[in-house]
């Protein structure tokens, strides 16, 4: 399914360029059956990023994700490919590359905020979108800029020109059909840092990210917090908080891959056979459909959602989750949740609620 989707896609999205002097390590082999993630630390070379008391950007974040690498290699059929392991400058749509040549499973770009205002604190999570928000521009622009550093960029990116607002007006093509996944990515990993770490949590966030949008799998890009603020960048070079950050990342990733199609461990993921007693009706358990996650907000009504019955709706920061249904026993749940994927909802899954708790079934 994986490399089906990616033909489908090479096919509807933008041309694609073809690129050479990227360094590889051809000694490793996958199977088939591997969860790909590839792991990019942003800037890199002369793009420092963001330089606040001789703390860079680039080298907290390749620090960052050589840990956060060393960890998932250690893990059962988790492969890793990284953009860079070194200090050297990858164009934004090399790096997308990196990712579509090895029909990755996930990408998960590593970043660091600044700002002109040294209280500005906390760490945000951002997937593909559009906002009509100026902050939420004035990051964006910042992180796309790099392409200017590139040669030929006007070529490479379609005469897309980074420094222009109206340059954000566009569709986002094919990579729509991961929207949702990214989300999921997402709040899994602001979760950890807000729940594990207490960092101030600034939400999951959607923009024009161009090494997003050339990125076809679910994709997010982690700003780990502000190096402009002292104090928290003392916390993210020092030992622990280097240790923390990286954590709740891989965290985050191993429980959205807990969720997926896919299996590493031993003995499968599989929600119980609805002959079987172990589950059925659990009294303090509520059961939910959750159909999609979106910026947009709409009315949690049944005739926005193919009347599917028992619609609601919950916020996390700037992204609205909706569901179906609403019950404590296991089995009903689960032919709604057929019902919905017969409807188009392919994407649906179950969600469960214990004392008010979410996680995915």
């Amino acid at each position: 399914m994986r490399t089906y989707l990616f033909y489908i896609i090479a096919l509807l999205s933008l041309q694609a360029h073809s690129y050479t002097g990227i360094e590889r390590d051809t000694t490793k082999t996958f199977q088939a059956s591997d969860f790909i993630v590839v792991l990019d630390a942003g800037h890199g070379g002369d793009d420092g990023g963001n330089t606040h008391h001789g703390t860079k950007e680039k080298d907290v974040a390749l620090k960052a994700v050589l840990s956060l690498g060393k960890k998932l290699e250690a893990t059962k059929g988790v492969k890793v490919i990284y953009t860079r392991k070194t200090d050297v400058f990858i164009p934004l749509i090399k790096r997308a590359q990196i990712a579509n040549d090895a029909k990755a499973d996930l990408f998960v770009s590593i970043h660091l905020n600044g700002f002109h205002k040294e209280k500005a604190n906390g760490n945000e999570t951002w997937v593909l979108g559009l906002t009509k928000s100026k902050d939420n521009l004035d990051v964006v622009m910042k992180e796309n800029s790099v392409i200017l550093l590139e040669e030929n960029y006007e070529e490479n990116y379609d005469g897309f020109d980074p420094t222009d607002p109206s340059s954000y007006g566009s569709g986002l093509l094919a990579q729509e059909i991961f929207m949702e996944e990214s989300i999921e990515l997402a709040a899994m990993i602001q979760n950890n840092f807000a729940t594990k770490v207490k960092r101030t949590n600034r939400g999951v966030k959607q923009n024009w990210f161009v090494v997003l949008l050339k990125s076809y799998m679910p994709s997010v890009l982690v700003e780990l917090g502000f190096l402009s603020n002292k104090s928290e960048r003392n916390y993210l070079i020092s030992e622990k908080g280097h240790n923390e950050v990286v954590n709740s990342i891989y965290d985050g990733i191993m429980n959205y891959i807990k969720t997926r199609d896919v299996n590493i461990y031993e003995q499968p993921l599989e929600i119980a056979d609805s002959s079987s007693n172990s589950e059925g009706v659990k009294e303090n358990t509520i059961y939910k459909v959750q159909l999609a996650a979106s910026s947009r907000k709409l009315p949690a009504k049944s005739y926005n959602f193919k009347k599917l019955p028992d619609i609601s709706r919950e916020q996390e920061g700037t992204i609205y989750r909706y569901f179906a249904g609403s019950t404590n026993d296991l089995n009903e749940i689960k032919k709604l949740l057929q019902e919905a994927k017969n409807k188009g909802y392919s994407s649906a899954f179950i969600v469960k609620y214990i004392d008010g708790e979410r996680s995915r079934l």
